[in-house]
């Protein structure tokens, strides 16, 4: 395959970063991935993964080892507060792939996944690096924190929702933005009455629960906070059981169950939209660095490695540059804004109190409209 341009290089070595590695040396381009961190680790709990998500995850190469690492299941539940099952939500992407319609995984282990794939292709991953200075135009001349410096024909910004590179090459986008809500995140024993996603819906605030392992499962609560304050590491659990002490069912169970070393977080929610275009000057900006999501679709990694993926099917398709990144514009922007736009509306009426059915009714379009192909 002969690629619109010859090399790249990616900033960022995270879900986008790698997924954009792997679709573009498909192409035939000659990839250089960077990230800061010299042990090229990642941090975080569970995730949850929709069908779509699976389903790029095939076009990648490790939807088998993700079906075997973590847990899948053909729906999405939603329950009142009590743990009355309110519907079945289908999940399945259109195409007869045989792809499950949902499931979980630990955020290292998928990071894992992707790493292996970029090891066993060859691809070039320099860790412990960044970039110091950028020429103008295309090929960039890349100067970096060794003292190095390389051209390329191609910059992929994949370096998350606080980029350094979107603030310096597109100093007008506004930074991130508090939502108003704060995600607490706690990792726990799986209960054996969630086999599935699974939501509870109708009681002050949203929680979800994930199975991401036979064995283990991820939570989430979704927390109305009009300020963020700091919370000492000794008072999460109080916190979070405080929270959850007007459900029942499966998360009284849970809250039960919590203790001072329970493995909880809590991050205020943060989204980010870049106006198209996304690229500039020789730059583009994939994942969280064009589009920050929050969680309420579960699909922030879905786009982050859609972007990677449609990035190089692009780049194998055009005959210039300009041209790959227009294509990839029109593939990518519409589909990304709904995720932000949908998971917002989410939010809002998660706040405002609103009825379970009206939760799900949007959940259900928004789901509709990504299992549509990419």
């Amino acid at each position: 395959m002969v690629a619109a341009f010859e090399t790249a290089l990616i900033i960022g070595g995270g879900i986008a970063g790698m997924s954009a590695a792997l679709s573009l040396h498909e192409a035939g381009v000659n990839v250089r991935l960077i990230d800061r961190d010299a042990k090229w680790g990642v941090s975080g709990a569970g995730i949850t993964i929709t069908g779509p998500t699976l389903r790029v995850m095939k076009r990648l190469g490790i939807l088998d080892d993700v079906l075997k690492a973590g847990w899948t299941s053909d729906d999405i539940r939603a329950c009142d507060a009590e743990g009355n099952v309110l519907a079945d939500i289908e999940g399945r992407t259109s195409g007869g792939e045989g792809i499950p319609g949902a499931g979980g995984i630990m955020r290292p282990t998928l990071h894992r996944l992707l790493a292996q794939r970029i090891r066993d292709e060859g691809i070039e991953a320099s860790l412990g690096l960044t970039v110091t200075s950028m020429s103008e135009g295309s090929p960039k001349v890349v100067s970096f924190s060794d003292g190095t410096e390389a051209s390329y024909d191609l910059v992929v910004a994949a370096d998350g929702i606080f980029s350094e590179t979107r603030k310096t090459l597109f100093p007008e986008v506004e930074g991130p933005k508090y939502v108003g809500q704060v995600c607490w995140r706690l990792m726990a024993p799986r209960h054996p009455g969630i086999d599935r996603r699974t939501y509870f819906l109708g009681g002050p605030m949203k929680i979800g629960m994930n199975p991401v392992s036979p064995d283990e499962m991820y939570m989430f609560l979704l927390e109305p906070v009009e300020t963020v304050e700091w919370i000492p590491e000794d008072e999460l659990s109080t916190r979070l059981a405080k929270l959850m002490e007007s459900y029942g069912g499966i998360v009284a169970d849970v809250r039960e169950g919590l203790t001072a070393d329970s493995n909880i977080v809590a991050r205020p929610l943060e989204t980010v939209v870049c106006p198209a275009p996304w690229y500039r000057d020789g730059v583009v900006l994939i994942g969280d660095a064009a589009h920050a999501t929050t969680p309420q679709l579960a699909s922030g990694a879905g786009m982050a490695m859609e972007d990677g993926v449609v990035l190089g099917e692009c780049a194998g398709a055009a005959a210039t540059l300009d041209d790959a990144l227009d294509a990839f514009m029109k593939r990518r922007f519409d589909r990304c804004a709904f995720v932000v736009d949908k998971s917002l509306t989410l939010g809002r009426l998660e706040k405002a109190g609103s009825s379970p059915i009206d939760q799900i009714k949007v959940v259900e379009e928004a789901l509709a409209e990504l299992n549509q192909p990419y």
